[in-house]
């Protein structure tokens, strides 16, 4: 006698298909519902049994449509006998057959029974009963479906399948770890939307996740590193509350119990890259600050290095592909390591820690510096090189007094990618996508814009402008040229959208820093700027943009950089016709002479009751940063005076020369300090100088008695004379 297990799968094969042609005879000419859901019986068994071809399936289709089953779905008193979920597991069958095809699993009639899939899978479970486990695994069939098509993501985020996933994992309901898995896709595809609909249940998988991270001893551990990351991008939410405190807790002991031991490259590197996306999502914040923290922070910044330098030094280039994200995610160990060792206030790290770190992190960048050396120009849009360059720019705004010789033999190469990705921007790209991907709106992976490398270079570029060699190799390299197309990009930026907000990564940053680039190449070499063109047309935005800038308030350290740079550029530029008393460098100098006749205020001493001369309320706040453009300012506004026969009648029209004179007869002698006596007495004497009007009003005004007050002697000489 032959057994049923031994007939041939033909057999079997051709057996399943003459039942499902009775079948689908019997559907299309039933006249009656037990008719037709008695043929469905062994349709819905056929299909289970095994695979069925795309015909076929489009053939059951054709027989039974979306109605019949939403009647199983809606029905809820199945024939006396049958099972409880009897037609809703009849009817989630045949829906989970339909979405193998992908035009079905994206029809309205699917895409409106999210609410019912997410009941199902949001509903306590019996492991034990075998029918409510098949419905569970249609229901995860047919929502997988719906995520592979273009508009499911979005279609469960709308209607709440990442709390009912969330949900079904945490409860460790039936198919739990295919929630996980869905999540886990939902969340790669559209991470903001997730965590914006369902922020209580993602938090609550991270937790349960963070806390399995903590206690497993085996390879549990090592596969989380691999899921974690998906879920703590959102660094606000992490540090909000209680729970976000425990997970942060929980993600560092398991990451420094795997750090801290001897593994192999394929157990070390998730456990990087988890740590990695947890320092871009909450800085050291997620590093406990007593000792053992301190220790651990040195710890990654250590292996970062040593990963670094093995990868970049050892391996040939075409090698590091395969490294690139490890590597990459060892970057901002590093960049955390150098923000470490720069703080001042509340450092995590001894001084011995931050002078072993620096020396590490040298070497760290010597093969960074090795690798981009023999970068070929087939890779510069390669997202890794853009990672190296911002990683290195990080390292140069702090320290540019190691690795000299390698940094300028660098330099040819960093002006020229940064040039290249600035030209490539500057086609592809409108102001208003440049200023969202500014603001952190864009995708890195998706843009079509190279990424903006001079913002990362131009903190070292002040420094390297500073030093004779680096300067001389930038020039050569045409850098100015590139920081003024660069400056009057940027201004046109923040001119789109002046109530844009100042991030400290903004665009205002990249202009006050490229203003300070542009003020060591006026003080260093003045000869380049009188014989550049390009520094003709950044005079000439200079003069645009004051007036306009000045009046926001909240962009005064700005409006400092603009002022001085403008001031100082147009006594190197005295010969320029657009200076010459046109009414746009009569209204540059006005602006300039409202920011630096503001600065100061006769306020009471509440000590001596007498009247001080003092930062004015408006500036005290942001002094800091600006006193020293300031000075600075005044120190080029009364080189001006002579070089423009013009501008003592602005000042006279100002009204700036009464305010200053009546600020000194109200203040005490006492209360100006030698550097702003020094400043004010080079304005006034040069406007003496320079017009007989001026030296008029100044002795109206008790200018000689002032002078001789204040002991400015060369101002009481030169009013005296005439």
């Amino acid at each position: 006698m032959t057994s049923h297990s031994g007939a041939s799968p033909e057999a079997s094969e051709s057996t399943r298909n003459a039942t499902l042609e009775r079948c689908l005879s019997v559907l299309r000419d039933a006249k009656h519902d037990s008719e037709q859901f008695a043929a469905l019986l062994l349709v819905t068994k056929a299909v289970r049994a095994g695979d069925v071809d795309s015909r076929t399936r489009r053939r059951i289709f054709d027989a039974v449509g979306f109605t019949f089953p939403n009647r199983l779905l809606a029905s809820r008193e199945p024939p006396t006998g049958c099972p409880e979920h009897m037609f809703r597991g009849l009817g989630l069958t045949l829906l989970a057959c339909f979405c193998t095809d992908s035009e079905l699993a994206s029809h309205s009639q699917i895409l409106n029974k999210i609410p019912t899939f997410n009941n199902i899978l949001a509903s306590p479970s019996d492991p034990d009963d075998l029918s409510a486990s098949s419905m569970i695994d249609d229901v995860y069939q047919c929502l997988g479906a719906v995520m592979g098509t273009p508009r499911g993501p979005k279609e469960l985020v709308s209607q709440g399948t990442v709390s009912a996933l969330c949900q079904a994992y945490v409860n460790r309901n039936y198919g739990c770890d295919r929630a996980l898995e869905l999540l886990l896709g939902l969340l790669a595809i559209a991470e903001t939307k997730c965590w914006q609909r369902a922020t209580p249940d993602l938090m609550a998988v991270l937790s349960r996740l963070s806390e399995e991270f903590h206690q497993a001893e085996d390879m549990t551990k090592f596969q989380l590193c691999d899921v974690l990351p998906h879920f703590v991008s959102p660094a606000l939410l992490l540090a909000r509350d209680r729970q976000g405190s425990e997970c942060l807790c929980n993600l560092y002991r398991g990451l420094a119990s795997i750090l801290s031991s001897k593994l192999s490259q394929s157990q070390r590197d998730p456990a990087l890259k988890l740590a990695a996306c947890l320092t871009q999502a909450c800085g050291s914040e997620w590093i406990p600050t007593e000792r053992a923290g301190s220790k651990f922070l040195a710890l990654l910044v250590n292996l970062a290095c040593v990963e670094v330098r093995l990868s970049l030094e050892e391996l040939d280039p075409a090698d590091v592909d395969g490294k690139q994200e490890v590597v990459t995610g060892c970057y901002t160990f590093i960049e955390l390591g150098i923000l470490e060792c720069m703080k001042e206030e509340k450092p995590r790290l001894r001084e011995a820690q931050k002078l072993q770190l620096v020396r590490i992190m040298e070497e760290a960048f010597g093969a960074v510096i090795h690798y981009l050396r023999q970068v070929g120009e087939q890779k510069l849009k390669d997202p890794f090189i853009f990672a190296s360059v911002r990683i290195l720019g990080a390292w140069l705004a702090e320290e540019t007094s190691s690795l000299k010789q390698e940094i300028c033999d660098l330099l040819p190469f960093l002006i020229q990618y940064a040039k290249t990705l600035f030209q490539e921007g500057d086609k592809a790209r409108s102001p208003s996508q440049h200023a969202a991907e500014l603001a952190g709106l864009g995708s890195p992976q998706g843009s079509v814009w190279p990424r903006d490398a001079l913002r990362f270079l131009l903190p070292g570029l002040c420094h390297l402008t500073a030093e004779d060699r680096p300067r001389e190799i930038l020039i050569s390299e045409g850098a100015p040229a590139l920081l003024c197309q660069y400056f009057l990009h940027q201004w046109e930026l923040l001119a789109s959208d002046p109530q844009t907000s100042a991030p400290p990564d903004s665009i205002e940053i990249s202009l006050q820093t490229t203003c300070g680039v542009f003020l060591n190449l006026v003080v260093t070499a003045p000869d380049l700027v009188r014989r550049d063109r390009c520094f003709s047309s950044l005079m000439d935005a200079l003069l645009k943009s004051l007036p306009a800038l000045l009046p926001q308030r909240d962009r005064l350290v700005l409006a400092a950089n603009v002022t001085t740079l403008g001031l100082m550029m147009a006594r190197i530029l005295d010969t320029s016709p657009g200076l010459q008393g046109t009414p746009l460098a009569e209204n540059f100098f006005e602006a300039a002479i409202c920011f630096l006749s503001q600065a100061h205020a006769a306020r009471a001493d509440p000590t001596s009751q007498c009247l001080v001369l003092a930062v004015s309320p408006a500036y005290e706040a942001a002094w800091a940063d600006l006193s020293e453009l300031w000075f600075l300012g005044m120190q080029a506004f009364a080189s001006c005076v002579p070089l423009f026969p013009w501008l003592p009648q602005t000042v006279l029209r100002s009204r700036w020369l009464d305010d200053l004179l009546l600020l000194l007869g109200q203040a005490a002698p006492v209360s100006v300090d030698f550097d702003l006596l020094t400043a004010l007495q080079g304005v006034l004497l040069e406007l003496a100088r320079a017009s007989q009007q001026c030296r008029e009003v100044m002795v109206l005004q008790q200018g000689k008695e002032l002078a001789n007050r204040y002991g400015m002697a060369a101002l009481e000489q030169c009013l005296c004379e005439r």
